[in-house]
């Protein structure tokens, strides 16, 4: 456990000695190959492999992510079967992974790369950054894990790491903050290696220096040369703003079946679930929830289409900064035929069609949560969907 007592140095970073870089620089990578995880992107040097894992990695735990990478990279062993691979079959596997925007990112820039560089990922940091969701972080992933190129990653872990080391008090977060770590970064990277260093890095504050009194200092290969560790200061950095409230929404879905069939909708490419297919649900905005789903209803099928009154289920989603509680109600449909303005986001789909459309983990919830009897588009006794 690390030290509390307590401490007013509130000093930057100081320039760091020569001695002291080769002594981190050494010991960090001895730990690493004695110490590091046998993670499946590791066994690897495809920059493809690598850079799928660095996608999915991000705001995501390692165990969520092993199985997804595995699955993903039996569908798509390289880009250019990605590249060629239909969106929808893309986003379906990525269902439950959260971050949509990543598989879109992933899916375009897979076509980019085909096109571009004739299916070979970049190995310039520059380059990478100009393919879809591409950013800083990524890119130096990318380029020193398989390639070796001399470029900082600094993510969560590192910056923890970082801050620790040479006890920096700036937020990390803010951009003076994020300048002094990715600069401290760029300065500890041996001349080769760097691949290894940086995963070092990442893996130190991932299971070793890790968030508040969970740090393991004792374990730790750099505790003689941690500024934090000295101070006392280890369990208080690093800096970081207060976290955003979490936002509360209520969303009002409806299950409109007709001729063994029931009504899905994309949702738009940008924003929470972007790109992917769902019951039609709308944000309630002030309306009573009945209301709601009746002008929703009526907006996607008609005048004539009514809406239960009594909610069909009930489910609650949390995500890391929204909490979104879903009421579903039964629309009864007397036409398959779409209004005019929801004709192209719009399909009816089978069961066995449906189980092949990408679809969030929140609507997932709620279609097994509906029972599996449904009125046909007159009303009259329930038959089983197919």
């Amino acid at each position: 456990m690390p030290p509390s007592r307590p401490s007013n140095s509130r000093q930057p970073a100081r320039p760091i000695k020569a001695r002291t870089l080769a002594d981190i620089r050494r010991k960090l990578l001895a730990w690493y190959r004695r110490n590091r995880r046998n993670l499946p992107w590791r066994n690897t040097s495809d920059p493809y492999a690598i850079w799928l894992s660095e996608t999915m990695l991000q705001q995501t735990q390692v165990a969520t992510v092993i199985p997804y990478y595995e699955r993903f990279l039996r569908k798509y062993p390289s880009i250019e079967r990605l590249a060629g691979a239909p969106l929808d079959e893309v986003l379906n596997l990525w269902a439950g992974l959260g971050y949509y925007s990543r598989a879109r990112n992933l899916h375009r820039a897979a076509i980019e790369i085909t096109n571009r560089y004739n299916g070979r990922v970049p190995d310039s940091t520059a380059e990478l950054r100009t393919l879809p969701g591409v950013g800083r972080y990524t890119a130096g992933a990318v380029a020193s894990i398989a390639y070796d190129v001399r470029t900082a990653v600094v993510d969560g872990n590192v910056s923890r790491v970082i801050a620790r080391l040479f006890d920096i008090h700036a937020d990390v977060k803010s951009p003076a903050g994020e300048k002094t770590v990715w600069n401290t970064a760029e300065v500890l990277l041996p001349r080769k290696h760097v691949g290894d260093f940086n995963q070092a890095l990442m893996e130190l504050g991932a299971t070793v220096c890790r968030p508040g009194d969970a740090a393991e200092c004792d374990a730790c290969p750099l505790r003689n040369e941690c500024n934090a560790l000295a101070a006392g200061n280890v369990a208080r950095l690093p800096v970081r703003k207060k976290k955003t409230p979490v936002k509360k929404e209520t969303h009002i879905a409806i299950v409109a079946d007709f001729d063994n069939k029931r009504l899905y909708r994309r949702r738009p490419a940008e924003g929470l679930w972007g790109g992917l297919w769902e019951l039609p649900s709308v944000v309630r905005n002030g309306a009573a929830e009945h209301a709601t789903a009746q002008m929703l209803a009526r907006e996607l099928l008609g005048d004539s289409t009514t809406v239960d009154r009594r909610q069909l289920c009930t489910i609650e989603h949390q995500l890391t900064h929204r909490s979104v509680k879903f009421v579903a109600f039964r629309a009864h449909a007397t036409t398959s035929r779409l209004q005019p303005d929801s004709q192209e986001s719009s399909r009816w789909l089978t069961k066995h069609a449906a189980d092949r459309i990408g679809l969030s983990t929140a609507m997932r919830k709620i279609i097994a949560a509906i029972p599996e009897t449904t009125p046909d588009s007159n009303g009259r006794a329930p038959t089983k969907r197919q």
